[in-house]
């Protein structure tokens, strides 16, 4: 996972303005801890892949994850977001070519292009589940919590419950505040698909968002160790160890998943956020633990 507005998370593509205010350190209200939440929204609502290129010679090109776009670096952004744009001019109302598309420009910092992008698309499929889905992320991703709320709960039908969208639905209710009625939703989709990485990785990041770092690591930890976890459930792990000091582990961490320069990025990224809002006297006062020793 990119930690990094400028490596097309964080503030930009996936970001969301309104936070709860309460009694929780001050990293909560940064544009990290707010990134790494909004990603867990796009990790309940995305669909999957079959291959990595997307500059495809094809009229569309081949279907792109949110997965492989993270894996990609600006330039290989870039060129996806050329390709799939000129699919999406030629056929606007291709449902398949509508939803990548609105990715690539989420991931490029385009939130409003995303989201108008996904208006055109629910008018023309104004019935279809992936596509409320999709539609009701980009509202999250743009700040439009409430209406997000409600674009989802339309997706979800009570007779065939999508264990995706309880998730979903939990990453936005814990981005306005609600975090047990969040958690209710995760667990919600555990029982429909159990030991899911990232419902329960969306459950540890519900307890970022109040301050339990302990309790959220415990989950992480958990979402990591299923055989099905990607990449991106373990850079949130990497998150967790690192929001609580440990540098050297959540570097190692990193460093399997991600190239050098990502991982050197990221943990950068990082210690600076929590540098500048004086976090490690925060989160040692909260968790009842030591500084860490040393953040070089």
């Amino acid at each position: 996972m990119c930690l990094r507005p400028d490596q097309g998370c964080g503030i930009g593509p996936n970001e969301t303005e309104p936070m709860p205010a309460s009694a929780v350190p001050t990293f909560r209200k940064t544009s990290l801890v707010r990134a790494a939440a909004i990603t867990l929204l796009a990790l309940s609502v995305a669909g999957c892949a079959t291959k990595r290129d997307a500059q495809t010679t094809g009229s569309i090109p081949a279907r792109v994850s949110i997965a492989s776009l993270e894996a990609m670096n600006a330039t290989e952004l870039s060129n996806a977001e050329r390709s799939i744009g000129a699919a999406y001019v030629r056929d606007p109302k291709n449902k398949e070519v509508g939803l990548q598309y609105a990715n690539v420009l989420g991931m490029t910092g385009k939130t409003a292009q995303a989201l108008a992008v996904m208006q055109q698309v629910a008018i023309a499929h104004p019935a279809d589940r992936d596509v409320l889905a999709a539609y009701g992320k980009a509202q999250a991703a743009a700040g439009q919590l409430e209406q997000a709320l409600a674009t989802i709960n339309r997706a979800q039908t009570p007779d065939h419950p999508d264990w995706r969208l309880y998730s979903a639905e939990g990453a936005v209710l814990d981005q306005l505040g609600r975090s047990e009625e969040a958690r209710q939703k995760y667990r919600m989709a555990l029982d429909a698909q159990p030991n899911e990485p990232t419902v329960i990785s969306n459950l540890g990041m519900s307890y970022v968002l109040s301050g339990d770092l302990r309790t959220a690591e415990t989950y992480m930890r958990n979402a990591a160790g299923q055989p099905s976890a990607d990449s991106r459930v373990r850079q949130n792990l990497a998150l967790v160890v690192g929001l609580q000091g440990r540098f050297a582990e959540a570097e190692e961490i990193a460093r399997r998943e991600l190239s050098q320069q990502q991982a050197d990025a990221n943990v950068t990224y990082l210690r600076s956020m929590l540098s500048q809002q004086n976090s490690w006297a925060k989160l040692a006062d909260k968790d009842g633990k030591a500084k860490p020793t040393s953040t070089n």
